[in-house]
């Protein structure tokens, strides 16, 4: 071959791996089964974070609590969009690579096993004492009592002239594909589940009430498919939250239990039913979900202004700072009080102890002896007028709170206010009092479609991946003639030898039997 004619092949094999080539390439890789794999283990991984992490439509008042302690993590957790780890962009984007690697690989998979299901097992070798099974025995064993014996055994038989060739284990490569199959069906369940479902969060008061309309919840996220409509229209009112605490021994303090007393309705017409909502035992009502996930205090307080009128009065959810004793911290905004704006920040504690410091502390998560602690309390403008959203657990944004005037701060405070008592402020801006004490809980309500098809396919994955490893692809050949009879066995499954050994002596020993033992 001439130097030209080396370069042209050469040239011509440099373009057949242009970008047709690449894509094939791209394909192959992406639907081979160690990619698969991979992807399966990487989102295993990716859904870490969603357990370590405290995720916004679950647990908003953690997500706040960060914010409050830490905003630098909690910037950075948002950027890497950590506290919505399941609908982030890049958990999407492996979700999506294993759906299209499955399919890739089931594909192929179902054209291979159909060919294999109307194939016939091989014709017997002729020499079978090569094979890693092997046995003799001198009888009258004719072809069609060697295939009748195997054929009860649920062998697929296949005769010819003075042999027998039998083939079981197809159920082996059934439960490989059917988990596969089994794997695209729970991300198909997943993504209905994102497209019809939806779930929100809603924090409510004892004695108030929750209607699942779009406007109730304190977050909402709505599949891609659903509208306000979409929405199953029941209702219910939180009349009493009960938490039982362990009172002595080393787990002093440690809740219990945890129930709400529910007056539910199940639509607009049907009447109100009693129910006792309970940690994972939610309230389901056309497939609807509604799951108790968080509880603390809500402080009543009355905020009276400088002209004697009443400008704020009602329950104030608290944020939990110490899940132990349940010390709370509150604010109580009043931008209606003349001639200024008021605003508070509280401490709430539920078993209130004076400390030998003088200062005061929670010793029981329990309502036993509740007292509210004033850090401080400012006047002016509060910039809720501003048209920017505020959070109900801060006064104000810093650049407000520069800006306002402090009025009695935590040195210059008396002590903690017990219910019923009121403190007055300086140069007659008001005052404020503590009236009573309710409870707050956290509700997430979930509908999910694909969560029943979800759980079919889980299951189904599970019986076929024990199908996959507990059976064994084997093969049986019976070669009869002349008063002498070999049989020869063999295993299309790696590391099953030893499985097959028994099972073969049996085989054997059945093949032996007289013509009594057939039935």
């Amino acid at each position: 071959m001439s130097v030209k004619e080396l370069e042209k092949e050469e040239t011509g094999r440099q373009a057949s791996f242009g970008p047709v080539a690449w894509l094939r390439w791209a394909w192959h890789t992406l639907t081979s089964m160690r990619t698969a794999l991979i992807l399966l283990f990487l989102l295993a991984l990716a859904s870490v974070p969603g357990s370590l992490v405290p995720q916004r439509g679950v647990e908003p008042d953690k997500v706040a609590r960060l914010y409050e302690q830490s905003p630098t993590l909690a910037e950075w957790y948002d950027r890497l969009q950590l506290f919505e780890v399941f609908t982030s962009t890049w958990f999407a984007a492996i979700y999506l690579l294993l759906f299209t690697s499955l399919i890739g690989c089931i594909v192929p998979r179902t054209a291979v096993y159909l060919r294999e299901l109307r194939r016939k097992p091989p014709a017997a070798p002729k020499r079978l004492s090569r094979l890693p099974h092997h046995a003799a025995f001198d009888g009258d064993l004719t072809v069609e009592q060697a295939a009748a014996r195997l054929r009860k055994r649920r062998f697929r038989v296949v005769t010819g002239d003075g042999w027998v060739s039998a083939e079981k284990g197809y159920l082996r490569e059934t439960g490989n594909l059917l988990f596969h199959i089994a794997l695209v069906g729970i991300l198909l369940a997943v993504g209905a589940g994102s497209l019809y479902g939806y779930r929100g969060n809603v924090l409510v008061v004892e004695g108030d009430g929750f209607a699942n309309t779009v406007a109730a919840y304190d977050r909402f996220i709505p599949g891609s498919r659903v509208s306000a409509e979409s929405l199953q229209p029941f209702s219910f009112q939180l009349t009493d939250f009960e938490v039982a605490y362990q009172a002595a021994g080393d787990k002093r303090g440690q809740a219990l239990d945890y129930t709400a007393h529910l007056k539910v309705n199940d639509t607009p017409e049907s009447p109100a039913r009693d129910y006792d909502l309970k940690v994972n035992e939610p309230l389901e009502i056309d497939g609807t979900q509604t799951y108790l996930i968080g509880n603390g205090y809500a402080p009543v307080f009355r905020v009276t202004d400088g002209k004697g009128q009443i400008a704020f009065e009602g329950p104030v959810p608290c944020l939990i700072e110490d899940k132990a004793t349940m010390t709370s911290g509150c604010v109580v905004k009043a931008p209606d009080a003349q001639p200024s704006q008021l605003g508070f920040l509280l401490r709430f504690l539920p078993t209130s102890v004076p400390l030998t410091d003088g200062t005061y502390a929670s010793a029981f998560p329990g309502n036993i002896n509740p007292e509210v602690q004033i850090l401080g309390a400012f006047s002016g403008d509060l910039g809720m007028r501003s048209g920017k959203p505020q959070s109900v657990y801060e006064l104000a944004e810093p650049e407000v709170m520069r800006k306002l005037k402090p009025v009695l701060m935590g040195s210059d405070a008396p002590k903690p206010l017990a219910v019923g008592q009121s403190v007055n402020l300086p140069g007659g801006l008001g005052k404020l009092e503590f009236t009573g004490v309710k409870e707050w809980i956290t509700l997430q309500t979930a509908y999910d479609p694909g969560r029943m098809p979800a759980l079919l396919a889980a299951a189904t994955a599970v019986v076929a991946i024990a199908l996959s490893l507990m059976i064994r692809r084997r093969r049986v050949f019976v070669r009869v003639g002349q008063g002498r009879v070999e049989v020869g066995g063999l295993t299309r499954t790696d590391n099953s030898a030893a499985g097959f050994a028994e099972e073969f002596a049996d085989i054997v020993k059945v093949l032996s039997a007289g013509e009594k033992d057939v039935r």
